[in-house]
C-alpha cells in the first residue's frame, strides 16, 4: 500500500485543513454524545422522554452531559495509529493496517484495565488519558475482534458474520489522508474494518465513508464525494447492499421535507449500510450541524452510530467553527480531541519536514512512538 506525497501546504491551505480536521472530530463525537443516549430507545419513547420535538439539545449520560460512547473512543484511537502509521513511513515496515490494529489493541487494553499502565510506555500519550478508560457499552464484535493479538484481514476477517455499523463509525479519520489517493484511502478502510467486522457491508461501508470524508476535506460537496465512493465501490465484489443504500439515501432528498419516518426507512435494520445512508442524507438536508444531527439520533435505531457519522461528515463539510458552540463547551474529552487533531493536521501538512532519526523528532512528534 502505497499514498502519494503531499504537495506543499500554504498558510491558508494549513488552517483550513486544521479547521476541518478539528470539525470532523468534533463533529463526530458531538453526534456521538447526542444520540448515545438515545441509542436503545424507539421514535415514540425518545418524545416521552424528550417531549414531542424529540431531542433536541444534549441529553445526560453515564453521569453528564456530553458523554461519548465506545465510538468516539475508537475513532480517537484511529487517529493515533494512523499518525503513528505517518511517522514510520519511512521505514521499511511500514504496513498502515498493522499500525491501526496496534491503536486498537490499545483501546481494547482500556476497557480491561482500571487505568493506565507506566509499564507500557509505547501505548503513548493517548492511552494515558484517564477519560478513555471509561467502559461506554463496547459491542461484542469489537471486544471478540480485538480479544488476542490476531489481527483480522480480508483473507481472514474477524467476525465475518458481523454487519453492525462499529467499524464505519470508527473511520472518519481515514478521509483525512488528503495526501493519498481516494481509492488508497478504501483500501485502507476496509483493511480496518475486516479486523473487528468481517461482513463485506460494514467493511464496503467504512470504505465509502472513509472516502466520502476524503472528499470533503479536500473541499468537495458532499454529493460530489457520495458520487466518487460509489463509482469506487462499483468494482468490488459485495457492493450492492451499500451502493443502494447510498443511491436510496440520493434518491429521498428530492422527496420532500426531512422527517424521521424518512430516517428510518433509511437506517433499516440497524446495520452498517443503513447508518451510512442516514448519515449522507442527513448530511445533505440538514439546515445546519444541529438541524442535521438532531435529524439523525431522532430515530429507532442505533441513534449514537448516526449521530456521530453525521457529525464526522457535517464537520468535515463545514469546518469546526460551525459546530455549535454550547454543545462543544460541554463534550467529554474536548481538549484531547483538539490536541489530538491538531497533531494530525500538523503531521499531514508539515510531518514530511519534521521527521527526523528515531528518538530525534522535536516537540509533538516525540509523543507518538515509531515502534
Amino acid at each position: 500500500m502505497g499514498a502519494t506525497s503531499g504537495a506543499v501546504w500554504g498558510r491558508a491551505e494549513q488552517q483550513d485543513f486544521r479547521s476541518r480536521v478539528r470539525g470532523t472530530l468534533l463533529g463526530a463525537a458531538v453526534g456521538d454524545a447526542l444520540g448515545g443516549p438515545v441509542d436503545t430507545l424507539g421514535l415514540d419513547e425518545i418524545r416521552t422522554s424528550y417531549g414531542p420535538e424529540g431531542l433536541v439539545d444534549l441529553p445526560y449520560g453515564y453521569g453528564r452531559r456530553g458523554a461519548v460512547t465506545h465510538h468516539t473512543q475508537l475513532m480517537l484511537f484511529s487517529v493515533d495509529g494512523l499518525i503513528r502509521a505517518q511517522v514510520r513511513r519511512d521505514t521499511g515496515a511500514w504496513h498502515p493496517p498493522t499500525d491501526l490494529h496496534r491503536a486498537y489493541l490499545r483501546w481494547a487494553a482500556t476497557q480491561r484495565d482500571w487505568g493506565p499502565d507506566e509499564r507500557r510506555k509505547d501505548d503513548g500519550w493517548l492511552a494515558r488519558e484517564e477519560w478513555l478508560y471509561a467502559r461506554r457499552d463496547p459491542s461484542r464484535a469489537l471486544l471478540l475482534g480485538l480479544g488476542d493479538e490476531t489481527m483480522g484481514t480480508l483473507d481472514s476477517p474477524k467476525n465475518p458474520g458481523e454487519s453492525g455499523p462499529e467499524a464505519v463509525a470508527r473511520s472518519a479519520p481515514f478521509g483525512l489522508l488528503v495526501g493519498w489517493e481516494p481509492q488508497l484511502v478504501v483500501q485502507l478502510a476496509v483493511e480496518c474494518a475486516a479486523q473487528t467486522h468481517g461482513h463485506p457491508v460494514a467493511c464496503l461501508s467504512a470504505g465509502a465513508y472513509a472516502v466520502i470524508v476524503h472528499g470533503l476535506a479536500r473541499g468537495e460537496s458532499l454529493d460530489g464525494a457520495v458520487q466518487r465512493a460509489l463509482s469506487l465501490l462499483a468494482p468490488r465484489p459485495g457492493h450492492e447492499p451499500v451502493t443502494d443504500a447510498l443511491q436510496h439515501a440520493l434518491g429521498a432528498v428530492r422527496q420532500g421535507m426531512p422527517n424521521p419516518a424518512r430516517v428510518e426507512d433509511l437506517v433499516g435494520e440497524g446495520t452498517a449500510e443503513g447508518l451510512l445512508a442516514c448519515s449522507v442524507y442527513c448530511a445533505l438536508v440538514g439546515e445546519d450541524v444541529r438541524h442535521g444531527l438532531c435529524l439523525a439520533v431522532n430515530q429507532g435505531g442505533p441513534s449514537g452510530a448516526a449521530g456521530i457519522l453525521t457529525g464526522g461528515l457535517l464537520g468535515a463539510l463545514h469546518g469546526e467553527t460551525a459546530l455549535p458552540p454550547a454543545w462543544l463547551a460541554e463534550l467529554e474529552g474536548r481538549p484531547t480531541i483538539l490536541e489530538l487533531a491538531d497533531d494530525f493536521a500538523m503531521e499531514m501538512t508539515q510531518g514530511p519536514a519534521l521527521h527526523g532519526p528515531a528518538g530525534s523528532s522535536p516537540g509533538w512528534l516525540a509523543r507518538y512512538p515509531r515502534a
